[in-house]
């Protein structure tokens, strides 16, 4: 009887390799998502750096230089008071995007504790569900006009203008959008219960705390992220129409939706003024949800390993 050679071992990967370089690995296969965080990296730097360069304040009034079109001193012209449109571009672009990372925070934060809740506990299930459908059923736009109607002169005087419209919008978007990731949280969740790690974990007692902070949360994050992305574009398209409908910031507080809404009266003679802010958003917006896909894909490990 001859021995048998023995099998060698199966080499470990010992290089403490994070999970996160394999989330970025899967990230960079998507070339959308990659074009996506290219075009919102670069429209960050450029209104919170561009400031920095560009040193013309976005108020100034030149009453000389109004109506003119671009040129040196006004790359992207003037507008009817002589303000720059570069200036008030970047200006814009800051308190839109605030607008859109605020916002965001807040539905997420409630649609996910909300799902989650409602998916891990089955008694509470029926009750939050029905404030989400009832959420569902409300007519978010007429909703947003009458909170902000309702609310602006208080909060305005208690925190100023900028400060208090910036809180009633972002409160007001946060909370009527939370609901769509609630839902598809909830659905995540009541799949995962029934997962074999999640029985076993709660076969030798695991807390319900522990459970879901170890178990749910992490499994539920890709739709989470990707939720999170598009509610950023949401955010941003929202308060672009209560702006262009007058029902945002002051008219001395830039924002996107400000400058379209203060285009509209010289769209003809001067369409530009429309192009730039239109170009500004839907490009926010295309890159956040290219980016949103890409997430997913590389936060589900179904796919990342593909």
């Amino acid at each position: 009887m001859t021995d048998q050679p023995m099998a060698k071992p199966i080499p470990r990967d010992t290089s403490g390799r994070s999970q996160w370089w394999d989330v970025w690995d899967q990230f960079k296969t998507h070339k959308g998502a990659l074009f996506g965080a290219g075009v919102f990296l670069f429209i960050l730097l450029a209104v919170t750096i561009g400031p920095l360069v560009w040193t013309i304040e976005p108020t100034f009034i030149d009453i000389r230089a109004r109506n003119s079109g671009p040129s040196l001193a006004h790359p992207f012209g003037t507008d009817q008071l002589g303000r720059d449109i570069l200036a008030r571009m970047m200006a814009g672009g800051q308190v839109s995007i605030a607008v859109g990372l605020t916002a965001m925070a807040i539905s997420v934060l409630l649609g996910a504790l909300i799902g989650v809740v409602a998916g891990f506990f089955r008694r509470l299930d029926g009750m939050l569900m029905g404030l989400t459908d009832l959420f569902l059923a409300l007519p978010l736009l007429p909703l947003l006009l009458v909170m902000v109607m309702l609310f602006r002169e208080t909060l305005s005087r208690s925190f100023g203008p900028e400060m208090g419209t910036f809180i009633l919008i972002v409160s007001a978007i946060g909370i009527t959008s939370w609901m769509q990731t609630a839902r598809i949280v909830r659905g995540e969740v009541l799949a995962l219960k029934e997962r074999e790690f999640v029985l076993a974990a709660r076969s030798i007692g695991t807390p319900s705390r522990r459970m879901i902070l170890r178990h749910i949360l992490p499994n539920v994050l890709s739709p989470i992220m990707v939720s999170a992305t598009l509610g950023i574009a949401t955010a941003i398209i929202t308060e672009s129409a209560l702006s262009f409908l007058g029902l945002g910031f002051p008219p001395d507080f830039p924002t996107w939706g400000r400058l379209l809404f203060d285009a509209i009266d010289y769209l003809q003679q001067y369409p530009e003024r429309v192009f730039w802010p239109g170009l500004a958003i839907s490009l926010t917006v295309l890159s956040v949800n290219y980016i949103g896909d890409g997430l997913r894909d590389a936060l589900d490990p179904r796919i990342r390993g593909r």
